[in-house]
């Protein structure tokens, strides 16, 4: 195909794509379960107003939010999903209670004479008793007296009850989560985050209007409450697999009619060399030591949260739950490694776009440093706000702004987002202004070129998308946008941003043809967006989205699949890359960091995200350690890894004159990716796979239960990951002394 054919059909791509996700927005938006005006009960008892579950959000919001356990499945591991555990306490109460009219104890009842009081149950619960006109949702008598049996126990757990102590230590939850801030005390704060809980259970066990499915698509699992997997589960399921084979075989055979045109000799000197960076280009340094800076910090913050699983009080003995609890732990974790690894790539561009225009714009070099003071600022403070917010120091609003906003990956506040992306259009505006040049030359680079500048336009201004909520936003609005963030903008635009810059530097180098460069790309942006745009929908089967949504999810989701089964293609290529001629031994390590980037596309985004990618397989595994063994072989071993190979790619056009110290380098890097294999596989995948025999087995709630996961073989799986960790965190400091090293002299060996 010709470019101008390629960029025709991209085109229609994204915008029929874009088309498509906006218009289900507005359906979500049109079907989400109601926010009532109020709860009462049969006997005309107000048991909480629509306003209490608005605030109770932000409470739960304030404490860490999805970082203290999960509600909808989306958060953390430790603590249980609120909503699956609120369903089951609740299902267990009112069958006593039942029982107990007829005179007899449910737990002692044979299982045929307990199956009547279980579709007496379902009656109840899954009957949608919302008014529409007055904006009431009406609770029996009953379930009223349930519901305040469990405020009385969420509050025993959250309010510091020493009798929850041990049930806190296995959550790894503050002794006291919620306290009194912003003129309310803890009990009023509490009682408004306990409504929230209602309402979010209340959601994934009630009937859509019309319908016997609930708003969650039946999720939990939980077959007591009636909850089991609706028919549209199984059949998207066996036809995403299907379009996953059709869409494989249409790819192989144009990969067997168009093979990518290589340089047929390699040139006899680094073309690279002559290179001279700019002030600007040698200001891109000090990223790359921030960016070491955070990697240690997100590690240590890793570690630390790791061993809250089998301590959730200390560290080795140490009681650091006041200070520095699990949920800033994570929080920091999570939240560092996506910034380092948007630091490393922002920082590869920074240095790539003078170095393809050859030209130095005025004041680009202030530009960068005042860049650089941006990003760090902004780090520093959302980091602290994170803080402050969970040691609840701060009011609702204020945390909101401020502090911790509750959701994975866009948990700092307002204030630092809005920052963030200020910092975002500042970068996007040193790209284009040192790239103007080379656009004005319309030569054959001018097609990637182009591609370049759309990536960069789409990283900056698609980080606005975690803007579109605000702070009493609806779940289901502010998880459809939140995945905007993380789905388009990391793993979206990031990696066409990153396959642009890759295929920049072999062109530079003499090794691969700009005309095959620029179809090959623009070809792979086409297949990768194709299914990735509306791929978005497949994290959202289960937050009260309506059943197209799960359909397209499903679909496209399978066709971000296609292109990793022929990655090892990929891998191949760069292995002979890095062996083509003599010189090119000098950016062995950065090219195996492509490599070993393919190859954890291939295990961490193919085989173990593919893994739980369908809605049947999800609807038993979303939240279960499955899910974060995915996320970490996807998240760190392919952007993580590629980042780390794109800095030294810019290290070595920083330091040209010298050879590197490959015993320092080599180690980090083998040390980094085994440790983070046999984390995956020794540790976190074994407990994700019991995980998903107990909730396919009974029920989700169980799966994520303290009773399970206090198991001592899940203990002992838990400890398991000290090998995996340590390699990793070993791997980690070596490479910042290899980097420090270079500016010191120990990490080089010579001159070329």
């Amino acid at each position: 195909m010709t470019p101008k054919k390629l960029w025709l059909t991209l085109a229609a791509v994204i915008i029929g794509s874009f088309a498509v996700l906006c218009f289900y927005g507005v359906e979500i938006f049109r079907e989400m379960p109601p926010f009532p005006n109020k709860v009462v009960t049969e006997s005309g008892e107000t048991l909480f107003e629509g306003q209490d579950i608005k605030d109770g959000q932000n409470v739960w919001q304030s404490i860490g939010g999805q970082t203290v356990g999960s509600v909808w499945g989306h958060g953390a591991y430790v603590a249980p999903d609120w909503t699956a555990d609120y369903l089951h306490r609740e299902s267990e109460l009112m069958l006593a209670e039942l029982a107990q009219k007829d005179g007899k104890v449910y737990a002692q009842l044979a299982e045929a004479d307990k199956a009547k009081y279980k579709v007496l149950l379902q009656e109840e619960l899954r009957k949608n008793t919302y008014d529409a006109q007055t904006g009431v949702i009406t609770f029996s008598d009953m379930r009223a007296r349930v519901a305040k049996q469990l405020h009385n126990y969420y509050a025993k757990l959250f309010l510091n009850d020493p009798s929850m102590a041990k049930l806190r230590n296995a959550y790894a939850m503050r002794e006291k989560s919620v306290e009194a801030v912003g003129g309310l005390s803890a009990e009023q704060r509490f009682d408004k985050m306990d409504a929230f809980f209602a309402w979010s259970s209340w959601v994934c066990v009630t009937n859509r209007p019309n319908s016997d499915v609930s708003y969650t698509n039946n999720w939990p699992h939980d077959p007591v409450i009636g909850n089991i997997a609706p028919t549209s589960l199984h059949l998207w399921s066996g036809f995403s697999v299907l379009l996953l084979l059709f869409c494989v075989g249409i790819l192989v055979y144009y990969y067997a009619q168009h093979k990518e045109e290589h340089v047929s000799k390699a040139p006899e000197t680094d073309p690279m060399r002559e290179l001279k960076p700019t002030a600007s280009m040698r200001a891109v340094l000090k990223y790359i030591w921030v960016v070491g800076a955070l990697m240690l910090v997100q590690m240590i913050s890793g570690v630390i949260t790791a061993h809250y699983g089998v301590e959730g009080d200390a560290f080795f003995g140490l009681p650091i739950q006041d200070i520095f609890p699990y949920a800033v732990s994570r929080s920091w974790h999570v939240q560092l490694a996506i910034l380092w690894i948007a630091t490393s790539w922002l920082a590869t561009g920074l240095y790539i776009a003078p170095a393809v225009s050859g030209v130095e714009p005025k004041y680009q070099a202030l530009g960068v440093n005042v860049l650089f003071g941006a990003l760090v600022f902004v780090v520093a403070g959302s980091l602290a706000g994170q803080w402050f917010g969970v040691m609840q120091k701060l009011g609702l609003v204020e945390n909101f702004w401020f502090g911790h906003q509750g959701y994975e990956y866009v948990e700092l506040g307002r204030l630092w987002q809005i920052l963030l992306l200020t910092g975002l259009v500042l970068w996007l505006f040193l790209m284009i202004r040192a790239l103007i040049p080379a656009l004005k030359r319309k030569d054959e680079s001018r097609h990637l070129l182009i591609l370049f500048v759309i990536a960069s336009l789409a990283i900056a201004f698609f980080y606005a998308a975690g803007l579109m909520y605000g702070r009493q936003t609806h779940m289901a609005i502010a998880e459809y946008w939140r995945w905007w963030v993380v789905h388009l903008w990391v793993e979206g635009f990031f990696e066409v941003f990153a396959t642009v810059v890759a295929s920049f530097l072999f062109c530079r180098l003499g090794l691969l043809k700009i005309k095959s460069a620029t179809i090959s790309v623009l070809f792979s942006t086409i297949v990768f967006l194709a299914g990735g745009i509306l791929g978005t929908f497949h994290h959202l089967y289960f937050s009260a989205t309506p059943t197209a949504v799960l359909a397209l999810g499903a679909t496209f989701s399978a066709m971000e699949l296609v292109p990793l089964v022929l990655i090892g293609m990929e891998a191949y290529h760069n292995y002979q890359l890095s062996r083509s001629t003599p010189w090119i031994k000098s950016y062995k390590w950065p090219i195996y960091c492509f490599i070993a980037m393919c190859f954890w596309n291939f295990l961490g985004a193919g085989i173990f995200g593919f893994s739980i990618n369908p809605p049947i397989a999800l609807y038993y595994l979303q939240g279960l350690n499955t899910t974060a063994v995915h996320g970490h072989a996807a998240l760190f071993g392919v952007y993580g890894i590629l980042g780390i190979g794109l800095m030294l790619f810019v290290l070595r056009g920083l330091y040209p004159d010298y050879e590197w110290n490959n015993k320092l380098i080599g180690s980090a890097f083998w040390c980094i990716n085994i440790g983070l294999l046999l984390m995956t596989v020794v540790s976190i995948l074994p407990i994700g796979i019991l995980q998903a025999h107990e909730s396919i087995t009974n029920a989700y709630w169980s799966a994520r239960s303290a009773e399970f996961m206090q198991q001592d073989i899940m203990q002992t799986l838990r400890w398991l990951r000290i090998p995996g960790d340590s390699f990793v965190a070993l791997g980690e400091v070596l490479l910042v002394l290899f980097i420090i090293g270079l500016q010191f002299g120990w990490s080089r060996k010579g001159k070329r």
